[in-house]
């Protein structure tokens, strides 16, 4: 071989080398691009969309239990700073706003400290007058109808075995259940609450086991939920997508099918 083909050849295996390192950063910048695109969209959809959440507690039983993995509506009440994943202070109140209903099931920040996601059910709106009196709830002095249902079994554990449920009917007509575990629980009997303007009154379903309204945020035995501002709101529980039952985790695969089959896409109301 000459020298001159020696040079020749040379070249052509330095500009192949060249060529393959080209591609590969080409196809490594590609998938770069493709994953944060996923993510823009992901978070775009979250934030204008559908975003989902676990329910951590046994609050809302009995229409929401703890393991339940809920769709959350986000465009239902317009949107806020809180709407988005990390809040934006330059937002205030609500754009598209669009006034909360009696018996929502709302996913929303805690006035207390907004890093904490809470759900509960609307229960006052702006001007009304909300209490508790012998286990009985009252909205503008009118008791809420309620038609018991029975004895059943609460998901956790209690002092009593048992608990009571309901079909309780708000004002306007929409209806839901309920579950009472006592008659004389801490928060059964109340002063009256007026709910001012932009706020809303929440309650959980299982009435002796939810902090919410009904306890003040400054209250210096149970620190509660208080008065919710409407820019709190971030959006609105519509479905139970899926359920697992006590035990199951993410990091135990074998738990994965460890599920409550009769919720799976569960509507809520």
């Amino acid at each position: 071989m000459s020298a001159e083909d020696k040079v020749v050849e040379d070249d052509m295996a330095t500009s192949k080398g060249s060529s393959a390192t080209g591609g590969a950063k080409e196809e490594t910048s590609e998938i770069i691009k493709t994953v944060i695109y996923a993510l823009l969209i992901t978070l775009v959809f979250r934030t204008l969309f559908f975003q989902p959440f676990t329910i951590p507690s046994a609050s809302m039983e009995p229409n929401l239990y703890e393991g339940d993995y809920i769709v959350v509506s986000k465009w239902d009440y317009g949107y806020s700073k809180y709407s988005f994943q990390w809040p934006l202070p330059f937002i205030k109140g609500r754009i598209m706003d669009k006034a909360a209903k009696r018996g929502d099931i709302v996913v929303f920040k805690l006035p207390r400290n907004p890093k904490v996601d809470y759900i509960k059910r609307v229960v006052g709106v702006p001007g009304d007058r909300i209490q508790m009196r012998h286990n009985q709830l009252y909205i503008n002095d009118i008791p809420v109808a309620a038609k018991n249902l029975g004895a059943v079994t609460p998901q956790i554990s209690y002092d009593s075995q048992y608990a009571t449920k309901y079909e309780e009917s708000l004002p306007e007509g929409s209806t839901h259940f309920m579950q009472d575990l006592r008659t004389d629980g801490p928060a059964d009997d109340t002063p009256e609450y007026i709910v001012p303007a932009d706020h809303y009154f929440m309650m959980g379903d299982n009435r002796d086991n939810s902090i919410d309204s009904r306890y003040a945020m400054d209250d210096p035995i149970q620190p509660g939920v208080d008065f919710v501002p409407a820019e709190n709101l971030e959006g609105r529980a519509t479905m139970v997508l899926v359920s697992w039952n006590e035990g199951s985790s993410i990091w135990k695969p074998w738990t994965w099918l460890n599920l409550r089959w009769d919720r799976l896409f569960k509507s809520l109301k």
